[in-house]
């Protein structure tokens, strides 16, 4: 019976990993694409990332706060990547 509760608590998963600040990627903002978010408190930007395994990757991420271009953001990930922003068109309807 105690072979079973070992095996048991080996198999478990650990509890929730915390992300250092040693797994943080540097990405630098090349370009502030738009704002979007229900109230337009959100920011797309594209960023190049600057080391590990995806360096010299650009991907879109979207951000909370203030931002400009040539600041550094911390990335936790590298693999998810944010929709592109669709521009809202407006058809006139022609009589």
């Amino acid at each position: 019976m105690a072979d079973k509760k070992q095996q048991k608590q080996q198999s478990q998963k650990p509890a929730a990993t915390f992300i250092t600040e040693s797994e943080a990627v540097p990405a630098v903002v090349e370009e502030i694409v738009g704002r979007t978010g229900k109230f337009g408190e959100v920011t797309q930007v594209k960023v190049r990332i600057l080391q590990g395994r995806d360096r010299g990757k650009i991907m879109r991420r979207n951000v909370k706060g203030s931002i400009r271009v040539k600041d550094i953001l911390m990335l936790r990930e590298t693999q998810i990547e944010a929709r592109r922003l669709r521009p809202k068109i407006k058809e006139v309807s022609r009589v």
